[in-house]
């Protein structure tokens, strides 16, 4: 099984730039195109830089919640801040989450990465520990050396 941690943290909230995923999510060439165009979109209409200039970290999330039945994807940031033009407050419960970590060339491949491998590899496997729904993001931490560092958190219950 893939190297993974469980940790307590306390609540958290999110401000995300967001958009509905229409492909199927079973469709996975259609909902990664149509998250490459959503992210292309926000650096270069400076959506992200926006949201960047008023996080409280250097910390950049990509969440997945599903929301009244749509699968919805954003870019988000830890803030005090409002911003109008924001799609959503994405409330992170207090409790277990499962961290997994992991470093690539690009945020887009490190998003890749630990979604593949907690969602495809840990969580499958796992005998005490169950994700039950609710937003999961890839949080994207910082760049050394030449990649970009990170880690996924899944909000998880015992079972």
């Amino acid at each position: 099984m893939a190297k993974y941690t469980l940790e307590e943290k306390e609540s958290f909230t999110v401000l995300g730039i967001g958009i509905e995923l229409k492909s199927d999510y079973t469709d996975y060439a259609g909902t990664y195109k149509e998250k490459l165009d959503f992210w292309k979109t926000i650096k270069q209409d400076g959506r992200l830089d926006t949201l960047k200039a008023i996080a409280t970290n250097d910390y950049i999330f990509t969440v997945n919640e599903a929301v009244n039945n749509k699968m919805m994807h954003y870019a988000g940031v830890m803030t005090d801040t409002p911003l109008p033009e924001s799609s959503r407050l994405i409330q992170f419960p207090k409790g277990k989450y499962l961290v997994v970590k992991g470093e690539a060339e690009t945020p887009d491949a490190l998003g890749n990465t630990l979604t593949s491998i907690a969602f495809g590899q840990v969580l499958p496997e796992a005998k005490d520990f169950a994700y039950v729904g609710g937003p999961n993001a890839a949080v994207e931490m910082g760049q050394s050396n030449g990649l970009v560092f990170g880690e996924m958190w899944i909000p998880v219950v015992k079972k």
